[in-house]
């Protein structure tokens, strides 16, 4: 470096002794004599998370799918909350936005990327008597929960061991979200796919032969009629759908709303029993204390114990000091998660209610039928038609029609919905007639 910067930057010459152990100037060091390459280092980092979240959307497709066989509630626990769970992955396993994620002050005795080392791959501790803030604020203490522990002391300590299976445990949860998403895409069978293929553009249907508009298909005026008595069929003879469609979809709904429950106490049990009321304590204690709840569970300073042979053969305790940058981000992204679990739990709790509310409210309300289909299509569907079609079916036949509506545009829904009923008015079909095939047949 300059001499004359030296010479501008008094302070500078407090931290050669560092810069000679860490073998050269820091960049908060070097910017305070060059502000344009301060800028620069502060700017890295950001840039930094800018290139990984680019990476993420370039193998993370967002776009709708052609076909949708779920609601938003379930797309929240695979979609969303997934994404959630990679982002915390990679920002934890990423050094370049804090710097090394352990760093050890110790005595000259061990090495210190070997007490690094050490203390990263073993478990760090806090003295819990020392997590008082009245004791922190006399100046008594350094850290919170950073105080004297001998070679015998009794002092009742708190390990954290957490910390080196983050990025595993996080991983680990997102493939477990989207478990519940391909179990129903399975049980599901690409029926809706099957029934809907080829309908997409069907409202542009007007030509008497098909036609190519870039990569889309608009089917021809015949394939589109075609396709809808085939679908108007299916759904009469019960030839692609049965009753146990809507058990299944119900089935897995319901264990997204377990599997949650089950993510907390994983998570709960991950953290050492400090999940569970970790956001309750945040809020109702706020974190301007001293001695917070996040320096309990995410402490930012600990201790380590490396013990080895000294020359005559006796064991030589060297005591560390530990700053744990990592979790800066561990305890923000716990805190996020914490509320995101609560949000997710009461939003499928609430599609369960609805769920029930459908079953009991399909074929004995007719505004309750019309709300649900006058959003799906232009216009006001007829009541006549809504009763007729609703009172003839059982709940799948009512769900898959549903499903149906959200897979095709609305004017080509419209007129499926109008030409079943008028069949139905025509045949009165009993529901025994219409769940008589009760396992259906399976498009694969």
């Amino acid at each position: 470096m300059d001499p004359s910067c030296i010479a501008k930057c008094p302070r500078l010459s407090n931290d050669l002794q560092l810069y000679a152990e860490t073998g050269g100037m820091s960049a908060a060091d070097d910017n305070r004599c060059d502000p344009g390459q301060g800028k620069e280092s502060a700017l890295a980092p950001a840039m930094s998370l800018v290139a990984t979240l680019s990476q993420i959307k370039s193998n993370v497709k967002l776009q709708p799918k052609i076909y949708t066989i779920d609601n938003w509630v379930f797309k929240l626990h695979y979609k969303l909350t997934v994404i959630l769970f990679l982002v915390s992955t990679l920002l934890v396993c990423s050094r370049q936005y804090i710097g090394e994620h352990i760093r050890c002050i110790a005595d000259g005795g061990v090495p210190e990327h070997v007490m690094n080392t050490f203390c990263f791959f073993t478990t760090t501790f806090t003295v819990i008597k020392d997590l008082d803030e009245k004791l922190l604020d006399s100046g008594n203490l350094p850290h919170p929960g950073v105080g004297s522990y001998g070679l015998n002391s009794g002092e009742p300590i708190k390990r954290h061991a957490y910390y080196q299976w983050v990025p595993f445990v996080l991983f680990g949860q997102a493939i477990m979200f989207y478990l519940t998403h391909l179990l129903w895409k399975k049980l599901e069978g690409g029926r809706l796919r099957y029934l809907v293929e080829g309908l997409r553009f069907g409202a542009f249907a007007l030509a008497d032969k098909e036609l190519q508009v870039r990569d889309n298909k608009i089917p021809s005026r015949s394939e589109k009629e075609d396709k809808i008595a085939q679908i108007r069929t299916a759904f009469l003879t019960r030839i692609y759908i049965n009753r146990m469609w809507s058990v299944k979809l119900i089935f897995c709904e319901v264990l997204n709303l377990l599997h949650v429950i089950l993510q907390v106490y994983i998570t709960d049990a991950f953290l050492n029993g400090n999940f569970n009321n970790l956001g309750m304590e945040i809020m109702s204690d706020g974190l301007e204390s001293n001695v917070d709840v996040l320096d309990e569970v995410f402490p930012k300073v600990t201790k380590c114990t490396f013990h080895k042979y000294g020359p005559s053969g006796s064991i030589q305790l060297h005591d560390a000091m530990c700053v744990m940058a990592i979790n800066i981000i561990n305890e923000k992204i716990y805190t996020c998660l914490w509320f995101w679990f609560i949000i997710l739990f009461f939003c499928s709790l609430l599609n369960l209610i609805w769920r029930v509310m459908t079953i009991f409210l399909h074929s004995r309300s007719k505004k309750f039928n019309q709300f649900v289909f006058s959003n799906t299509c232009p216009g006001k569907l007829n009541p006549w038609n809504v009763l007729s079609v609703s009172k003839s079916c059982n709940y799948t036949d009512w769900l898959f029609l549903k499903y149906l509506a959200k897979n095709i545009d609305g004017m080509v829904f419209r007129e499926i919905f109008i030409g079943l009923a008028e069949e139905l008015d025509g045949k009165e079909p009993s529901k025994e007639a219409l769940i008589s095939s009760e396992e259906g047949t399976k498009y694969d």
